[in-house]
């Protein structure tokens, strides 16, 4: 242990009498010490202690020009205040004041003169582990500093992600309790429109070919707006959804859906805002662009909710502006207004749901809608505005390349007729439903409930049932499966608002061939019979 204290240390002798101080190195060479420096001349001393940074001082007090006692203040003031650099004081002079002032200075031991070689190299020994060990605790005390910087920063980065983790599961809740408000509308939503576009589409050939072109172009908008309004529950469940693989896509002309979303929203923006006395101009700039492919309804309900947050931010009036361009394949809508503008906060946030600046007069659906929207195709949206100064809201969707032709009118499927048993526990839809099939001239029995239902099939021939799904007495997947149970080969079609869901769950429930979605169209009838023609 001595010697590896020894052997290991720097070494400083100061002390005007060269006789002792080659006695010191002397000994400490004996010792085989490590490197050893030595100063006669003492005002040189302090020079040599800040160039060679020792670990013992070896110091005598009585010296001419500069005494030890100068040294110690000199060598002290240049240390760190908790720095440990041991001072041993060689002197002949062992008074008490001596010693007392020496210690004030900062020196760590004495020694007598003359010396006694073994006692120089035990108290050298001490005092060198009593460095060392300092050095170390410094060192680790370093090292746990660096520590606990490290952790620091990994508890605040944790905490931030926990923040970031907190704020998307809020998110998470918000939607999910927006998709459980949605589903429970979904049911009555869906049936409504389901006579909306059920009568719609009995009437369409009227409109055709018998109304006026005036009513026949209103006719159109109305039945566009039933198809949007079927979209709407739908993307209120699922705003971030990613776009399914399979999920079918047709080419949309982005300028003729930003043109029927004007006239589709003139109600709001037109006639309600001239009765309240304000004035509110559209302007267009479109220039040709390449089809996007997705869904007609889906976009003009994105256009929807884009006009009508410029229409809130415009109170007294102004003017609401549509461009169009294509870069590189890619499309670019902007919708800009001459409104209230947004703070940067309000701009960081209002794609949030549920984040509105309209009190009770906004849901704060909208915009997340088409944040949703641009999500789900890949896309990208840019918000530029500032308080006072108005919005534009830049949407940036993929273009296809592809030349795609003008899809072929829908023609009747050639289809023997058919016995179709209808079960709804609502008169009016199952009536519709029978209309919309006999006039593709099939035989269609409308029931009320799952009894009646029954009683029908037990009693005669029938070639289909399309029977709902949410009804009192028996759901009509009770129906189904009841009809297997009673060994009734009939297909089965589930007309439901809940088929994500049901799929979701490991596939159609027992008995039921296929599952057709509300609300329900004569065109997704006549896909829905092809498909129990093929044997489902």
């Amino acid at each position: 242990m001595l010697q590896k204290a020894l052997s290991k240390a720097k070494y400083l002798i100061i002390d005007d009498e060269a006789s002792n101080v080659r006695l010191l190195e002397r000994l400490l060479e004996l010792a085989k010490a490590g490197p050893v420096f030595s100063v006669t001349d003492p005002r040189k001393a302090l020079g040599v202690f800040l160039a060679e940074q020792p670990d013992i001082v070896l110091l005598d007090l009585h010296m001419p020009q500069l005494d030890g006692f100068a040294l110690l203040s000199q060598i002290k003031a240049s240390l760190p205040p908790d720095a440990y650099l041991p001072v041993l004081v060689l002197t002949a002079d062992i008074t008490h004041e001596t010693r007392q002032k020496a210690l004030s200075k900062g020196a760590h031991d004495f020694l007598t003169k003359p010396i006694d070689p073994d006692e120089v190299l035990l108290r050298i020994r001490n005092l060198l582990e009593t460095r060392f060990l300092h050095l170390e605790l410094q060192r680790q005390n370093e090292e746990l500093e660096r520590l606990v910087r490290e952790r620091t920063v990994q508890l605040e980065d944790t905490l931030g992600q926990l923040k970031a983790a907190q704020e998307q599961l809020v998110k998470q809740e918000r939607l999910r309790a927006l998709g459980m408000m949605a589903s429970g509308i979904a049911h009555d939503f869906n049936n409504a429109l389901t006579m909306v576009l059920g009568y719609g589409e009995l009437l369409a050939a009227f409109f055709e070919q018998e109304a006026p072109e005036r009513e026949r172009d209103q006719f159109k908008h109305l039945m566009a707006a039933a198809e949007d309004a079927s979209h709407v529950v739908a993307r209120l469940r699922d705003f971030y959804r990613p776009a399914d693989q399979d999920e079918l896509r047709v080419p949309v002309d982005v300028n003729l859906a930003i043109q029927q979303a004007v006239v589709l929203t003139a109600p709001r923006w037109r006639d309600k805002c001239r009765a309240e006395g304000i004035q509110i101009e559209v302007e267009t700039d479109l220039h040709t662009l390449p089809p996007f492919l997705g869904h007609p309804p889906e976009l003009r309900e994105v256009l929807t909710n884009l006009i009508f947050n410029s229409v809130d931010a415009m109170p007294q009036g102004g003017v609401l502006r549509f461009s169009t361009v294509s870069e590189e394949g890619r499309i670019r809508i902007a919708v800009g207004d001459t409104g209230v503008g947004m703070t940067e906060e309000e701009c960081s946030r209002c794609l949030e749901p549920f984040y509105t600046t309209k009190g009770q007069q906004g849901t704060g659906l909208g915009l997340a809608a088409v944040y949703g929207f641009v999500q789900r195709y890949g896309g990208a949206i840019g918000i530029k505005s500032s308080k006072g100064n108005g919005s534009v809201f830049t949407l940036t969707l993929p273009g296809s390349a592809a030349v795609h032709a003008e899809p072929e009118p829908e023609r009747k499927i050639n289809q023997r007729p058919l016995r179709i048993l209808i079960v709804d526990d609502q008169e009016i839809i199952r009536q519709v439903i029978a209309e919309m099939l006999e006039a593709d001239g099939h035989f269609a029995l409308p029931v009320a409930d799952g009894v009646e239902a029954l009683l029908n099939l037990s009693s005669g021939h029938w070639d289909l049932v399309i029977s709902d799904q949410s009804m009192p007495s028996m759901t009509g997947s009770q129906i189904a499966a009841e009809m297997r149970r009673r060994d009734l080969r009939v297909p089965f079609i589930l007309l439901t608002g809940f088929g994500d869901e049901m799929r979701a769950k490991g596939g159609n429930p027992e008995g039921v061939d296929l599952l057709l979605s509300k609300p329900v169209t004569a065109s997704g009838l006549r896909k829905a019979l092809q498909a129990a023609a093929k044997g489902v």
